[in-house]
């Protein structure tokens, strides 16, 4: 019987994402593409914040918490699933002090994103606008720090494709995104609100994307959850299996399950241990 995991957490968010954001476009078509009192002289297509500040701000304000709320709670997940052993543990300190403050910063992107849907730009435009600088820099900055953790993870956890996957995703999420929103600055301050709109409609569709991202990265869990091999999470089974080294536990040629070679049941019969499997 299927019941709800970790994996549901981006996977939630980026569709309530998504779902705002297709809401918000299709009413502002169907209401005859009105020109938004917080629109600048000559723009004729709305920014996110312009249609999320008329009528249509208690939908903004909830989907987009929610949202946001939920991709944090992705964050936590994946902390405490790489502490539990069902997603593959930190190799290091440093790669969860990585882990941290990609949490820390992904709290303060959506406390940013939060902020701008309330204080709307037809009413608070500077405060506004310092809050959407704070949602792009915080989810830009959880993205590098997140990045930086699953590249040394994929060093140490070579077998394992999908941290290379993930990484290469993000990474081109952090490239991209960093790409348009310059962009997106530089339009601003050359007054070109209509390009300058579009690209703020396509930040906002790929980070629905890095969102989604999360959902693949948590599959693993999934499998540990219906699977467990000596009251132990399957992602760890695989690791002593596959001879993986982890904090504290070595496997390899010369031990195994914590015994010295040499010995097996107390008795050698003058031979050394050989394992049965080469690791």
């Amino acid at each position: 019987m299927w019941k709800p995991s970790y994996w549901t957490l981006p996977l939630i968010s980026a569709v309530v994402w998504l779902a705002m954001l297709l809401t918000m476009f299709i009413v502002w078509v169907t209401d005859g593409k009105p020109i938004y009192v917080s629109m600048q002289p000559e723009q004729t297509i709305p920014y996110i914040s312009d249609v999320g500040a008329d009528r249509l701000k208690p939908l903004f304000v909830s989907m987009g918490a929610f949202s946001v709320v939920t991709f944090d709670l992705a964050f936590i997940a994946d902390r405490w699933l790489r502490h539990t052993g069902k997603l593959v543990q930190n190799t290091s300190t440093f790669q969860k002090i990585l882990s941290i403050v990609s949490i820390i910063a992904a709290v303060v992107g959506a406390a940013g994103l939060i902020l701008l849907s309330v204080f709307d730009t037809k009413r608070h435009m500077r405060i506004h606008n310092i809050f959407l600088a704070l949602f792009i820099g915080g989810y830009i900055i959880s993205a590098v720090f997140t990045c930086w953790q699953y590249q040394r993870l994929g060093m140490h956890f070579r077998e394992r494709p999908v941290l290379r996957y993930s990484f290469w995703v993000k990474l081109a999420f952090i490239l991209l995104e960093v790409a348009l929103a310059i962009a997106f600055g530089v339009l601003n301050r050359r007054k070109m609100w209509n390009t300058a709109a579009i690209v703020e409609w396509v930040i906002a569709l790929i980070y629905s994307v890095y969102v989604f991202s999360f959902f693949i990265d948590f599959l693993p869990s999934a499998r540990a959850d219906r699977h467990t091999t000596g009251g132990k999470p399957q992602i760890e089974s695989e690791m002593i299996e596959e001879g993986v080294e982890r904090p504290g536990r070595y496997y390899g040629n010369g031990a195994t399950n914590g015994h010295v070679n040499g010995h097996t049941n107390g008795h050698t019969n003058g031979h050394a241990f050989r394992p049965s499997r080469n690791f």
